[in-house]
This record gives C-alpha cells, structure tokens and sequence, in this order.
C-alpha cells in the first residue's frame, strides 16, 4: 500500500504472523481532505482497486447472496461493565426522567462514551490498542446467517456474491484524531469494500452523504466531532452493527436509521438528543429504537415513473406485450429475510393491492408471475384480472402433489395469464425439472441427478396460443429456475431440460390443426370456467391459423426468474444455443449425456433488453440482473421495453420491497411485432438512451 520510504509515523498492519492488526491506519492523507482540512503529514497511496460487493454472481457470473469479505474481530471495545470500569471525571447522570437505576443499556452508553472521551488525544487509537483486529489467514467464510439455509429457506433465499471479487489484505481505516475539518468523497467512493472506519476525535461538522456507498461497514466510529446531524444515506448502511456518535451535537436521527435492522449499538451519550430517545434506548436498548424507526418510517416521496423506451415504431399488425415478474411469494417476505423493510409494508395486505395495480397499470397482453401460491392464485390474482379480461394457467411446484390441501395451498409456483378477447389457449404443459431429470434413460443411475437435481422441485409452465384477429401462434414459457450459487450446476442442468422440452413441444405445435371455429373458444377459461367479464361482447372476424413449417418458425418468448448472470452456464445456453459438457458451472457433476455431449437448442433466442436494466433484483447483498424475457428474433421484433428504476431514488433506498416496490424483484415488459413470413423486419436492439416516452 505504502511505498517503503512511507513516514513511520504513519503504520499500517496488514495480513501477517497471527496477532498483527489487519487494517490500514492514514494520517491526514492529502487524498482524503477537502482543501480546507489542516495537513499534518504529506503522504502518496496507491490504491489497490475493489470490486464493490454484489446479490448472485459467481467467479465465472454464478449467483449467490453471501457476504464475500467479512469484518475483522474487535475486542476489548465493548468490555463487561461494571461502575469500577468509568474512567474519572466522565459523568454518569442517568438520562433525563429514567429511575435511579442505570440500566444494562445504559451502563454499556456510559461505559464507552468514557472510552471515547478518554482517548480524545489518542491519535490512532483504533490501530495502537493491543487486539483491536485480529489476521485470518486468507478470506474468512462467510458467517452463519449468510450461509444457505435448510429448510424453507432453501426454497426461496436473496442471492449475494460468491467470488469473482479481489482479495483484500486489509478491511479496516483509522483516521482518529488527526483534527480533521472535513472528508473527500473519495474516501467513500474509492474505498467501498471498507468494513471498519473510525474517523473519531477530529472536527468534522457533517457527514458527506457519498458515506452511503460504504455498505460493507459493520462499525462506524464519529464520536467526538462537532456533528449536528447525520444524512440521510447513513440508512444505506444496513450490514452496521455499531454506530458511536458519542459526544456530538445531534438532536435527532433521520428515519432511516430504521433501515440499520443489524444494529446492536447506537452510542449517543453526550449529544443533545430529545429526552423520549435516551429514555427508549435506556429501558430498552439501541435495537429497540432502530425498529421503533423502521416502524413509524414514512412512504417518503414517491420515485419518478420507469420511462418507456421506444425501439421500433414501425407499424404493425401484429403485436404483444408481454410481462414478467417474480411478486415475492407472502411466506418468503419475512423480518428475518428482509430485515430492513417495515413489517407492515412486508404483509401481504399491503403488497397485494400494489401489485394488482402495477399488473393493471402495465396492461400486458401476456403476463408471467414467479412466487404465486396456490391461495393467492385461486382467491386474489385469477379473480381480480378477470376484470380486465384475463384468464390464467397456475402450476405449484411438484412437492404440492405430495401435501394435503391445507398445506399445498401455500406451495408457490409460476402463473401466466392472458387477454382471452387477444389469444386462445390451444395447449398447456407442466416441465417437472426433477421428474424428467430421474426419468430419462441417460441419468438414471447418476447419484448427482439423486442428490442434487430431485431435490429441487422447481417446474416450468408453457402454453400455446392464438392470436384470434391474425392467426399467429405463440409458445409462452414461464419458468423459475433454483437460486442457490452452490447449484450452479442444477440451474444449468435446470434450463436444458426446459429448453429439450420446448422443443419438443415446438415440434408437436408446429403442425397443431387449425382452429375451425374460434367462436367456441369463447366461453370458459382454462379450468372449464367462465371467463367473465366481456366473454359474451362481440368480437372482430377471426383470421384463419397461421401454418407453420417447424417448430423454429413457431415465436416463442421465455419469461422468467433465473437466478442466472450473463456468463453462466444458464446465461450462455441460452443466448449462444449450446454449451459444453465441461462448462464450469457443472463442476466435476455426471449428468449422462449433458455432460458426456453437451447441452444445446435449435431456437434463436436473445434478451428484449440487448442493453440491460441496471438490476432486476435489488438487496442490499445484491443488485443485478437475473429476470429476464427472451424471444426467438427471427419471429419477432421488440418493439418497445420498461426501463430502469430512477437511480437517485436509490441513493436513499437499501433495497427492496418498500412502500412503493413491493417485491425484491422489478416488474419487466416488453413489446413485440410479430414478423410476417413474407417480410423480414430489421433487427433493431434494446439500447437506453434512444426515443422514449413517458406512459403514466
């Protein structure tokens, strides 16, 4: 880090023999002060570049959602109280209006806001106090409570990265007592993988609010400065576990403090603060306040409405607009997985009436829902989109099969709806990835396919459609892939028996009979029904069915949750049509002839978002892209796509679902024109920042 003529008054203590500190101690680094901070020591770093932590990418692109760089141990910070432990002269009043018992909570106020004051003229105490950070040789594995989870978790968990980051020998930054006035955002900027940053006992006046880029920090120490408040961004700091802003100015905390659902100690002794605070973390303790805040954290202003981006705008007779989205099954949004969310904006009453809108509001033509129980399927969505003219097809997963009805209810699984005045369903067909995978001939005998792939009872659903006007035929996939980033190789395997299936499938319905008479299609849904509203109004004179020569020629749209980055295994499948059977996301796993020959589709398949968004899953372990809708380009053409969520709405939001995004996951739409067999319609991709317009 430091070239060997480096002042010796500067140290830093990096991976070495056991016992030594692994951090990085700065005096005032000219790099780190604005121009009017005071320069103590002139100094020259090079940095050694980070990748910021990411939610389901591996080495190669694979996802999964752990933390890749852990903090260092700190000891002796918070020893046990006892009154012998005060150092003297510090004050020990009990907070205004408490009993004349200091409680637990308080004591443990009192006893390190003495600590910080006695070491005000300590320069670098952080990094001089004996034990303060311990070595591990290496990077550390990832703590329990980031590491998978049996059991229902296992079903449905937030992907993070799993490697593909740089090492770093050093994770921790002390700048105490240094007199510092004020802090350079490239301090937050350049150093986001920072676990540690103590920039106590100096002169600052405010926190810049590009602090919020450091969303690995689990302790930040800005006692003893001249604070009057914290910025709002301090919410993006969700892995922090202590916060010490003893002996400040501060009279009260933005409410996003609530979004801090890890943190153990708030330290507020000796800053002005209003009396019911100091009384809520004295009877209670600092996690007590911080969910008192996440409690009453209001909806705060709304964000700016996702632009449409327009792609091609010649006309067409034919189009579609199609829909994707994983909702966030009601089981899954628990505290414990989305601990930074309000509880009361995770229940199901009050996401469901912002999904129905949204799924109203994008008005698709088609539209793939991941996460769909049965109940929610039966009593909410298929009954509410009746209204706007929608019929669907649900599936659970296959372990509903095996469960008594009272608890297959709540078993999740893929539903597609359709405008039944557009389409008609010709066919239906279940993909039981598990099932197929023990059933053929190949992998029977495989113990990879036993302890890996039937475990998992993830399933796809495809349908076939007509267009009743234009006599064009669709397949429509809608599929949910695992999301473990230590199955990487299920995932895979997970895709290729879809993607055998579809075309099989595609074949069949490439020579699927005319309809005769589509009148007849026009009473009851799926499930023998009535169709509702609108199932009696008139239609327009239907075209006769489109003939189609092979399965290719059939257009076919694959919507989905992948859990699956560009560079996967499942990525390139997809996209370039064949893998290898030594792709590196099947490890040293025998699955028959997908490893002995490869794996492979005949379809011309590329995402409707060429550019893609910034994220499609957003987590504060994880932001990025693995929903996607992919369409076979020599049948159709995009048209128009959804764009990204405003980005400066984000500086303030660790992640979703909040009170506006009620999934983790975003809402995509696509629109297509279906190509004529007589014409060819130019290829145009999905870049952002050609025409757009904005739709309310």
């Amino acid at each position: 880090m430091f070239g060997q003529n480096h002042q010796q008054s500067q140290h830093m203590m990096m991976n070495g023999a056991q016992g030594q500190q692994r951090y990085m101690q700065m005096g005032l680094a000219n790099k780190f002060q604005q121009p009017n901070s005071q320069h103590q020591h002139a100094q020259q770093q090079q940095h050694h570049p980070h990748p910021q932590q990411q939610n389901h990418v591996g080495g190669h692109g694979g996802m999964g959602h752990q933390h890749t760089f852990s903090s260092v141990t700190m000891s002796n910070v918070t020893p046990h109280f006892t009154p012998s432990n005060l150092h003297s002269g510090t004050p020990t009043n009990n907070p205004i209006g408490l009993s004349e018992t200091i409680s637990e909570h308080w004591q443990q106020q009192l006893q390190l806001a003495a600590e910080a004051r006695a070491a005000s003229s300590n320069p670098h105490r952080h990094c001089r106090k004996e034990g303060v950070s311990r070595v591990s040789k290496g990077l550390v594995e990832a703590s329990p409570e980031h590491s998978p989870r049996g059991g229902q978790d296992e079903d449905r968990n937030r992907a993070t990265t799993n490697g593909g980051i740089r090492r770093q020998d050093w994770d921790a930054m002390d700048l105490s007592g240094q007199g510092l006035r004020a802090l350079s955002p490239s301090l937050f900027c350049d150093y986001m993988f920072l676990g540690k940053l103590f920039i106590d006992n100096n002169r600052l006046t405010r926190l810049d609010p590009s602090l919020g880029q450091l969303r690995s920090l689990t302790h930040l120490d800005v006692s003893n400065n001249q604070l009057r408040d914290l910025p709002e961004e301090i919410g993006m700091l969700v892995n922090l576990k202590s916060l010490l802003l003893f002996h400040n100015n501060i009279r009260s905390f933005p409410n996003e403090i609530g979004y801090l659902h890890k943190l153990e100690m708030l330290g507020i002794e000796g800053n002005p603060v209003a009396e019911d605070l100091r009384e809520e973390i004295s009877r209670r303790g600092s996690k007590a306040l911080v969910t008192q805040l996440r409690e009453n954290m209001a909806a705060g202003d709304a964000p700016n409405e996702r632009d449409w981006h327009i792609l091609d705008e010649v006309s067409s007779p034919d189009t579609l607009s199609v829909l994707s989205y994983n909702i966030l099954c009601d089981k899954y949004a628990t505290t414990s997985q989305y601990g930074y969310t309000p509880p009361q904006v995770l229940s199901w009453s009050y996401r469901k009436d912002i999904l129905l809108d949204e799924i109203r509001g994008l008005n698709a033509d088609i539209v793939c829902l991941q996460e769909v129980d049965q109940e929610r399927y039966n009593e909410f969505f298929r009954r509410e989109l009746a209204h706007q003219d929608y019929r669907g097809v649900f599936s659970p997963r296959a372990r509903a099969k095996t469960m008594a009805d009272k608890e297959a209810k709540f078993v999740d699984g893929c539903a597609t709806f359709y405008k039944s005045r557009k389409y008609i369903l010709l066919e239906k067909h279940v993909i039981d990835f598990a099932n197929t995978a023990i059933n053929r001939p190949d992998m029977k005998g495989e113990h990879d396919v036993f302890n890996r792939v039937m475990p998992r009872d993830h399933i796809a659903v495809v349908t076939f459609f007509e267009n009743r006007a234009t006599g064009s035929r669709l397949i429509v996939v809608n599929v949910h892939i695992y999301w473990d980033p230590a199955y990487e190789d299920v995932k895979l395997v997970q895709v290729a028996i879809m993607m055998d299936q579809v075309s099989k499938l595609a074949e069949r319905w490439a020579k699927y009979a005319p309809c005769a008479d589509k009148t007849a299609f026009r009473h009851g849904d799926v499930d023998g029904e009535p169709s509702g509203v609108g199932s009696e109004e008139s239609q327009d004179e239907p075209a006769p069915s489109q003939e189609y020569s092979s399965g290719t020629q059939l257009p076919l749209l694959v919507c989905g949750d992948f859990n699956s980055a560009a560079g996967t295994g499942v990525y390139d499948l997809i996209t370039q049509g064949n893998v290898s059977g030594g792709h590196a996301d099947l490890a040293n796993h025998s699955y028959g002839n997908f490893t002995r020959d490869g794996m492979s589709h005949p379809f011309n398949l590329k995402s409707a978002y060429s550019d893609e968004l910034s994220f499609t899953n957003y987590t504060p372990t994880f932001s990025g892209v693995i929903d996607y809708i992919w369409y076979s380009f020599n049948a159709l053409q995009v048209r128009g796509v959804l764009g990204d969520v405003d980005l400066d709405y984000l500086s303030k939001v660790p992640g979703f679902p909040n009170h506006y995004f009620p999934s983790d996951h975003l809402a995509l739409k696509a629109e297509f024109a279906v190509k004529s067999a007589r014409k060819e319609i130019k290829a145009v991709e999905a870049k952002f920042g050609s025409s757009k317009e904005r739709r309310g």
